[in-house]
């Protein structure tokens, strides 16, 4: 009952319709998202359930991996495909000139999230405002683009691949592109490929999860298998018995006190350990200290 159950997103529903669906399947009231995708947008939505919820703070800020088709000639107020006809492909633009300024949008920028986002103005979600045509006033933000590649362009249609940071909105990328050729575009579809470590291969589409019901419990991924990036320190039954009330770890807790000894040392601050028992099951999570100790920062147990 514990761990991520990672959903193929249709489009049409809301991060939060899908697990509101997941919830009352499995029949846990503890499962959430790590990250929301658009109801126009379909593919990887990892779901926490049970006490993996408590790792959804790791498991949020990861890298992800998309797939979107540009449509080019046109705005609108939502960035992204609404019930319209698509416009006729724009005049003198062509595959050279969106490969070369896609490259423009690779690196490390600033980036003005959409009206219509959940980005909070004065504590108001900036989509409400945007509805009751109110002013929208957001602010830019911190946003990475590791690649950027225009895949296929067609009557108007390009179709690019990207790896991004989290945080990064694809419609915004969309508008950005149409507004410096002079031509509009908005996002006319988006799939995403990967989370993290989680891709389409590991995903679940929700109309299977939903014929299998309760035995869709089986497709969990356990939370003895998530965050492998992270090295995994084992404690001895003391040093779990420690962890288990979140008290800061010394040498002695430890199975192999060489192992944790260079995570002890000054210039770990910020380091992140899995902590795990003698049979390799995840305890929490932990952080060195100044002190030269281990800090659970998450407790599973």
């Amino acid at each position: 009952m514990h761990g991520v159950l990672v959903i193929d997103k249709p489009a049409g529903p809301t991060s939060h319709d899908v697990v509101a669906a997941v919830r009352r399947i499995v029949g846990v009231d503890r499962v959430g998202h790590t990250g929301t995708l658009d109801p126009l947008a379909t593919g990887v939505l990892p779901l926490v359930v049970g006490r993996a919820t408590r790792l959804a703070s790791f498991l949020s800020g990861v890298e992800k991996e998309y797939v979107a088709a540009i449509r080019f000639g046109a705005d609108t107020a939502t960035y992204d495909a609404e019930r319209a006809p698509a416009p006729p492909p724009p005049a003198g633009i062509d595959e050279q000139a969106i490969a070369t300024l896609l490259l423009e949008f690779v690196g490390t920028y600033h980036q003005l999230p959409p009206p219509f986002s959940a980005k909070k103005v004065a504590g108001t979600p900036a989509y409400k405002l945007a509805r009751q045509q109110k002013p929208v006033e957001l602010k830019p933000v911190e946003v990475t683009v590791k690649s950027l590649e225009l895949q296929t362009y067609a009557d108007g249609a390009a179709r690019v691949r990207l790896v991004c940071s989290s945080g990064f909105y694809v419609r915004s990328l969309a508008h950005d592109l149409g507004d410096r050729l002079g031509c509009g575009a908005y996002l006319e579809s988006l799939t995403r490929t990967r989370a993290g470590s989680f891709t389409l291969s590991d995903a679940v589409p929700l109309d299977v999860v939903v014929r299998e019901d309760r035995e869709a419990i089986a497709r969990l991924i356990p939370v003895d298998r998530l965050l492998p990036e992270l090295p995994a320190i084992a404690l001895s039954e003391r040093g779990a018995r420690k962890a288990s009330h979140g008290n800061a770890l010394g040498p002695t807790d430890f199975i192999d006190t060489s192992a944790v000894a260079t995570w002890l040392q000054p210039g770990h601050a910020g380091a992140r350990l899995r902590l795990v028992d003698g049979a390799g099951v995840l305890l929490g999570i932990a952080e060195p200290t100044s002190a030269g100790l281990l800090h659970p920062v998450i407790v599973l147990v």
